[in-house]
């Protein structure tokens, strides 16, 4: 239970720390390049769903914000179960990541409301003093923007050619990236090949052998 518990953990700190700063020292839009213009820093704040998405205005955001607490809480609950029956470390790590990034980002929607000011284009928030929302109804922040591949589509590419295209253009934290890396192993993990355990053919094989073996 130990593992599983430390991943979390480190997961939500480094998840938080870096929203912090962000939310303190970043104006919405603010940018800086980390590795040339395809890797950046680009502060947004979103209603709560992974990757900028969002849903329905307020009550979505209501009913969105408690549809992934009562989430949360079951795949807490499963985490539990498979660690006790001490099922695939692969299966236990990914429910891990998916329960830590889960949880991640409803940290902000409980809480970024009521610690921290609005952020705006050309203001930084503060913090503790005054909210820009009640709980349950603090955004999210975003940073990692990698739009790796940003041109314009050639004239002869039907319908679409001419067009900018970029990929990948969503904004994201490391609680999205947590999921996401949560889900690829749990996938994985449908897919990879079960040990298989000796068949009752072959035990019974074993048998004669053995008893030749006495009668001589």
């Amino acid at each position: 239970m130990k593992k599983p518990l430390i991943l979390i953990f480190l997961i939500l700190i480094v998840d938080q720390a870096l929203k912090f700063f962000i939310k303190l020292n970043f104006s919405i839009g603010e940018e800086i390049n980390l590795i040339g213009s395809w890797c950046r820093i680009h502060f947004l704040e979103n209603e709560g769903m992974a990757f900028g998405m969002s849903f329905g205005g307020n009550w979505g955001k209501l009913i969105l914000t408690l549809i992934r607490i009562i989430a949360s809480i079951l795949i807490f609950i499963y985490l539990r179960k498979i660690i006790k029956k001490k099922e695939p470390k692969l299966l236990i790590y990914s429910m891990a990541l998916i329960f830590a990034g889960a949880v991640g980002n409803i940290i902000d929607s409980l809480f970024y409301g009521l610690i921290f000011s609005s952020s705006s284009l050309f203001n930084v928030a503060t913090i503790f003093q005054g909210g820009y929302a009640p709980f349950l109804f603090g955004k999210v922040v975003d940073m990692f923007y990698f739009p790796i591949i940003n041109t314009t589509l050639p004239e002869w590419i039907p319908i679409i050619g001419g067009n900018h295209f970029q990929f990948f253009n969503a904004v994201f934290n490391i609680a999205d990236a947590s999921i996401t890396i949560g889900i690829i192993l749990l996938i994985w993990f449908a897919f990879i090949p079960k040990n298989k355990e000796t068949s009752p053919k072959d035990t019974s094989v074993l048998v004669p052998e053995e008893e030749n073996t006495t009668k001589e």
